[in-house]
């Protein structure tokens, strides 16, 4: 394993981490089949793990997995997403940010948050408030390092222009989502990340399971979940992937080991966050550990999908405030021109 800097903090993470969102319990899986497939993670050289107190109870499942090998694991978490039924049981105000380290810590059931990662913005919080408390979690020692989740670049840069004017700590990582079909980050996201030195790991790599092969022009998809997330059932998405596939077979790969290699190709990605929900495909993901994408193949591919493009649109991708909330784009009925 070639383990990689995570920015400029000094760490050292795998190119391929895990992401535990389906180790929580309401996802199907067994406790004690998810701490099985943590360790072979962990044996097999992977040592970045990230989950979230919205997951659900994937935090307690982790926590309980690491027992005796916590000292192997790079552990990230993130707060921020609504993780109760009161009003500040989310967000990023300094109240919430004091209560839902706490929370996180005890579930993982260590004393420190390798990465603790605002999961998504909240724009009724001013970032120097959040900043400073996350600050404070550092120089306590509960945390050693922040990062930012889906954040747009100008955001992130914000940010870092905050932090140096407050003489705050900065956010040190961004994960943002990129995979074959979402190529957006490439425009903007992955540049300004590389310029302020922020280690990236990035989320849905294989595109919520549309790049593992299961996903066919013509055939019902398994992955439809009603509507749920409108980018399972596109059309644009799936003649893409009959295109990949076509791709990956005449390059002799497997759909997975293309998509996972091109992910961490990027020089301004660090890692690729997979979720290997059953033994057989982390045993896929760590058989694919050495597939090195050729030149011809990386142009192959641009050809397909576009560098910074992205095909159909992520539901969980950053929308804009002014994108969801009509008030925020139209004058008041009083104020506006007859």
């Amino acid at each position: 394993m070639q383990y990689r800097a995570l920015g400029r903090t000094g760490i050292r993470v795998s190119p391929y981490a895990l992401g535990t969102l389906m180790y929580a319990t309401r996802m199907g899986n067994e406790p004690g089949e998810s701490a099985r497939i943590i360790h072979r993670a962990l044996d097999a050289g992977i040592n970045f793990l990230d989950t979230a107190d919205a997951y659900g109870d994937s935090e307690e499942v982790v926590g309980r997995a690491l027992k005796g090998r916590r000292d192997q694991v790079v552990l990230a978490t993130k707060f921020g997403l609504p993780a109760g039924e009161f009003p500040n049981q989310r967000g990023t105000s300094r109240r919430w940010i004091m209560q839902a380290v706490e929370n996180s810590l005890r579930r993982l059931q260590t004393d420190h948050i390798d990465v603790y990662q605002v999961h998504r913005l909240d724009p009724s919080t001013d970032t120097e408030v959040t900043l400073s408390a996350l600050t404070d979690l550092i120089r306590s020692g509960k945390v050693r390092a922040i990062g930012s989740s889906t954040t747009p670049a100008s955001e992130i840069v914000e940010a870092q222009w905050v932090a140096e004017r407050r003489n705050l700590e900065r956010f040190h990582t961004e994960q943002p989502p990129y995979s074959l079909l979402n190529r957006g980050a490439e425009r903007e996201v992955l540049p300004v990340a590389q310029r302020h030195g922020m280690g990236v790991m990035v989320w849905g790599p294989l595109a919520q399971g549309m790049l593992t092969g299961r996903v066919r022009r013509n055939r019902p998809n398994p992955l439809s979940r009603g509507g749920f997330f409108s980018h399972l059932n596109d059309e644009r998405r799936v003649d893409t992937v009959e295109q990949l596939i076509t791709l990956a077979e005449e390059a002799g790969l497997p759909l997975t080991h293309l998509a996972m290699a091109f992910a961490i190709t990027h020089p301004g990605v660090t890692s690729a966050l997979a979720g290997a929900r059953t033994m057989a495909h982390l045993d896929d993901l760590i058989a694919g550990f050495d597939v090195r994408l050729s030149d011809d193949l990386l142009d192959r591919i641009d050809h397909i999908v576009p560098p910074g493009t992205d095909v159909g649109v992520l539901d969980q991708d950053y929308q804009p405030p002014a994108l969801q909330d009509p008030t925020l784009r139209r004058r008041p009925p009083a104020a506006r021109a007859v």
